[in-house]
């Protein structure tokens, strides 16, 4: 959470006066219910809201004698409360007001990820149609393998970050968990009203069985989603640091005025903004761990979560907001080059076109494995002396007798591997 990678917004959800008033609303909201129980005194409720307040130093200051937060805060609330502030905590334990508090803050931080998560998409579709018929080489192993576009590449993108941000949702939903039900989780010495009453003031759910603490499987889930979110983020930007690499540089990110790129070389233009998202994302994925593990607590309750979570919590929502949004700003702003696209994938004398021969000979009459051997006999004389594939072809008459050559040039068409893009953009898109 250091400025470089944060965003306000974000960091003033997991600001300590933001967290201590997320408690005070818990706590005055928990008050209301108890007075509508007649448990407390109606106007010991409405004094609590009127006088209750806090301030960040004082409740350190109590701390450091305490050694306990929560303890520390209604000290401090209770100095401003007067006598009403003994109906603060009625029943309560601690873990009731710790982790309905994160799971506001986790709810909140998701609804900000959330917008990140539609401005990407977003951009992401402006670029896919308007390269959506561009044509390009498709690789595997990082070598020229068949025809594609730019727009089905970014298409691909579109539909994990849309499976993304559906996980998202998910996951804020099962996190956004309220529970107020005491020591153990027995609600013996507070009525579930209380816990249904302070959730429905606080946009959470009840939290079926609670035991002391909310289940932590649901917060396992929630930093595995931004772990899978932050991993497709990775696999963009390793794609597009592939394509600005000299010798490729069919796209590149866009370069500023006045920008420099190396404090030595000055003709340097590196993709710098995707190597920074790819090195946020592994931040993002190491809270990934730690919250399974913490899953695993002794019996109803014990602390060994707390200290994760108050690193994994802010570190990777604030490091996954800049994140998306960096990345957004890069596909919006990438520069693409078609004629070097087309260049790539003219650039070995139509290899690329190699399995339409093979099939057209196998629909000639040759077996596969003699279709195969024919064909790849011209292929690696095209790869290692560098001649044009086609022209390799057309002068063996193995090949010449099954396909005509006005034939076997159709074959090296482009048209052929593109002609079901929308078919595919309207499967993504709808």
């Amino acid at each position: 959470m250091i400025p470089r990678y944060s965003r306000p917004e974000m960091t003033k959800i997991w600001s300590d006066k933001t967290r201590y008033q997320i408690w005070f609303d818990i706590e005055a909201h928990a008050c209301d219910a108890l007075a509508l129980l007649k448990v407390i005194p109606e106007k010991a409720a409405k004094t609590i809201w009127k006088k209750g307040k806090f301030d960040v130093a004082r409740i350190e200051e109590i701390e450091r004698t305490t050694r306990h937060d929560v303890i520390a805060f209604l000290t401090n609330v209770a100095e401003h409360v007067g006598p009403d502030a003994r109906f603060l905590h009625q029943g309560m334990t601690s873990s009731d007001v710790l982790d309905t508090c994160l799971a506001v803050q986790l709810a909140r931080a998701s609804d900000i990820l959330l917008q990140d998560m539609d401005a990407l998409l977003k951009a992401i579709k402006r670029r896919a149609f308007e390269h959506k018929n561009t044509p390009c080489i498709g690789r595997s192993h990082g070598i020229h393998a068949e025809p594609t576009t730019f727009g089905l590449k970014l298409a691909g993108y579109y539909a994990e970050f849309l499976r993304g941000r559906q996980r998202l949702e998910s996951a804020r939903h099962e996190i956004a968990t309220c529970a107020i039900s005491g020591a153990v989780g027995t609600f013996a010495h507070i009525d579930p009203f209380v816990e249904q009453y302070v959730a429905g003031k606080m946009g959470l759910e009840v939290e079926p069985v609670s035991t002391q603490v909310i289940p932590r499987d649901r917060h396992a889930m929630y930093f595995a989603t931004l772990g899978v979110i932050a991993s497709s983020m990775e696999r963009l930007a390793t794609e597009i640091r592939h394509l600005q690499r000299s010798e490729v540089l069919e796209a590149e990110e866009y370069f500023s005025r006045g920008q420099k790129g190396s404090s030595a070389m000055p003709h340097k233009r590196n993709p710098v903004l995707s190597e920074n998202v790819t090195g946020l994302a592994r931040l993002v994925r190491s809270s990934v761990i730690p919250a399974l593990e913490n899953v695993a607590l002794w019996h109803e309750r014990d602390i060994s979560h707390s200290s994760v979570e108050r690193i994994i919590a802010p570190d990777a929502t604030v490091t996954l907001d800049f994140a998306l949004t960096r990345l957004t700003g890069i596909v919006d702003k990438l520069v693409v080059y078609p004629d070097r696209m087309r260049q790539n994938l003219d650039r070995f004398g139509g290899l690329v076109f190699s399995q339409r021969v093979l099939l057209a000979l196998t629909q000639a009459g040759l077996s596969r494995e003699e279709a195969y051997k024919l064909v790849q006999k011209h292929a690696m004389k095209a790869w290692e002396q560098g001649k044009d594939f086609l022209a390799e072809l057309s002068t063996d008459p193995a090949i010449t007798k099954r396909i005509k050559p006005p034939a076997l040039k159709a074959l090296f068409d482009v048209r052929h591997h593109t002609r079901h893009v929308d078919t595919i953009f309207k499967r993504v898109f709808g």
